[in-house]
């Protein structure tokens, strides 16, 4: 997925912030305190479920924890999803509405039907206004990729057809982190 280059802050300013939302001082942060950072611009709190998405995405020592290595990575993650959902809320809303997500999904190479991004907006949209906020976009955007990686495990001549049993559909939806 191609993304505009994002603008990193200098090392200095994520050492501080690290050392700021690491309130225990030690060495590494929580899903909790790195909540404590994050806002979807409408200070509103990230949702609990993409905070933990993300930190499992960059916890390299599978603590349920990330390192100040951890941290920057993240941080720049953060920052290109930010450029890229401005890119895609072309109305300046701050938020994604059904026709914006589905521009969105194309340009990751998603051609779904109404019926699924509807599905899809139905499931991100928390306040329930037929749009989506930012950390719920990015939590949609991580939840696909890792059902479309999981289902490509089945999907062995990539058609977009496969055939399972209960219990194989049962452990691909349970294996998806």
């Amino acid at each position: 997925m191609a993304q505009p280059p994002s603008t990193m802050p200098p090392p200095q300013f994520l050492l501080e912030m690290f050392q700021k939302l690491d309130k225990d001082h030690s060495g590494s942060i929580t899903a909790n305190e790195l909540q404590s950072a994050l806002s979807n611009g409408t200070w509103t709190p990230f949702n609990p479920e993409t905070v933990r998405l993300m930190l499992n995405m960059f916890d390299k020592s599978n603590k349920g924890t990330i390192s100040f290595e951890d941290f920057g990575a993240l941080w720049k993650y953060i920052v290109d999803w930010q450029n890229c959902f401005r890119s895609f809320d072309k109305d300046n809303s701050g938020n994604i509405d059904k026709n914006e997500l589905r521009a969105a999904l194309q340009t990751f190479g998603y051609n779904l039907n109404d019926a699924t991004v509807a599905t899809m907006l139905q499931k991100f949209d928390r306040l329930g206004k037929g749009t989506v906020l930012f950390d719920d976009f990015i939590q949609c955007c991580i939840m696909l990729n890792n059902l479309t990686t999981a289902f490509r495990q089945f999907d062995t001549d990539q058609d977009g057809v496969v055939t399972l049993h209960y219990e194989q559909f049962v452990g691909l939806v349970f294996s998806i982190k």
